[in-house]
This record gives C-alpha cells, structure tokens and sequence, in this order.
C-alpha cells in the first residue's frame, strides 16, 4: 500500500470538475457558461441594453431588459440568439429565453 502523504497534491481545478462530474453538475456549470459570454455571443449592441440574470433548472435563461421597445425587438430575435447561444455543440442547449423588464 502505498503512503498517502507522499502522492503528489491534485489541481484545484482538477478536484472541482472531479467533484461536478461525481454530482451531475458538469453540465449545468458548461450550460451557465453563456453567462459571461453574454456580450460576445449576442453582440455589444443587445448586451448594451441586457444583463442574463440566472439559468433555470429547464435550460431557461432569465435575462433583464432595459425598455418594453427591447423586450418586443429580442422576443422576435430569440430563434437567432438562441443559434448563437447554442453554437458550442458540447455545451448542453439554453432552451429558451425568458425577458424581464429592469426596474
């Protein structure tokens, strides 16, 4: 049997996704992903007047907008943004996209 304190210490980074997976959750943290990536993958224009707030369990993604003319103009363009959202093949999909008015 060999010494526990003579292995070599594990990644941190390492040990988390070893964790995630173990928990199921790998998939839910690459899904959220989109998050930060918010602004490039929707254009500056439409990050400009959006903020994404939270992913639902349902692969819902809750995003604010500034003004009821936005909301209107992004609920005809969900098909594209939802094309782009979804364009990294190993990332599970947003499924859709649900606008909230920023008060």
């Amino acid at each position: 049997m060999s010494d526990p304190r003579k292995r070599s210490p594990a990644k941190l980074g390492d040990v988390v996704a070893s964790v995630l997976e173990h928990a199921g959750l790998s998939g839910r943290v690459a899904q959220a992903a989109v998050i930060p990536e918010w602004p490039r993958l929707v254009g500056p224009q439409i990050a400009e007047v959006t903020e994404p707030l939270l992913l639902q369990q349902d692969g819902t993604l809750c995003v604010a907008v500034r003004t009821h003319a936005w909301m209107q103009e992004l609920t005809l363009l969900e098909p594209e943004l939802l094309g782009s959202l979804n364009g990294d093949p190993a990332r599970p999909p947003i499924t859709r996209l649900r606008w909230m008015l920023r008060r």
